[in-house]
């Protein structure tokens, strides 16, 4: 079963770009109902138990009806989530250097091109959902708690939760601002890891 991955940090410990109060109700409540309705999915549909949660999302338009929008909604929560929590901390922020910094610059001409095309990406998300940093560096939006490994892409490199849930009790409905302040606690060295390991299997 399906259980709330720990954090690396405190609540706290994200300070004024992201408060303790967002960061409890986000892991601790809504983080928690993910896990927990995926679990209850999976109770209806034992067979599906052993699988990874990778799996189960790679393979979504082929899981049992009865279950497949659990699993959508609860194990892509899950999974998105589990991945955003590592991709922040206190100690975040600047920018990516080495093998990642420098193929952000040939892609885009620049850190900054780059931060301003995912931004706008992220604003333009109409109601919930997510931006990924893929493998390849394109940028993809998908809705809800959708992620890339529901069409069939790769495992992304980074990703933004634009839920209001992830922001409204710091900055109400002011995304922009969200996002602005996020980019202080993104995790280079995660992002920098994965894209490593990706480079190396793809």
């Amino acid at each position: 079963m399906f259980s709330l991955p720990e954090l690396s940090y405190d609540y706290d410990a994200l300070g004024k770009y992201i408060s303790k109060d967002i960061m409890q109700l986000h892991h601790s409540k809504h983080h928690q109902t993910y896990v927990d309705k995926l679990n209850a999915a999976l109770d209806a549909a034992p067979g599906l138990r052993d699988r990874p949660i990778e799996s189960l999302l790679g393979d979504i338009d082929s899981l049992p009806q009865d279950v497949q929008s659990a699993i959508r909604n609860n194990g892509g929560g899950h999974y998105n989530h589990s991945l955003f929590w590592q991709w922040m901390s206190p100690d975040g922020g600047g920018q990516p250097s080495g093998q990642l910094g420098d193929a952000i610059t040939d892609k885009y001409g620049s850190y900054q091109a780059f931060t301003d095309e995912f931004t706008a990406k992220a604003l333009g998300v109409f109601g919930s959902g997510w931006v990924w940093l893929q493998p390849d560096l394109s940028l993809v939006t998908t809705a809800n708690q959708d992620n890339p490994l529901m069409s069939g892409q790769a495992s992304p490199l980074l990703g933004l939760d634009v839920w209001e849930h992830a922001y409204y009790l710091d900055y109400k409905n002011k995304r922009n601002d969200y996002v602005e302040a996020w980019w202080n606690v993104v995790n280079w060295d995660v992002v920098a890891d994965r894209f490593s390991k990706s480079t190396v299997n793809s």
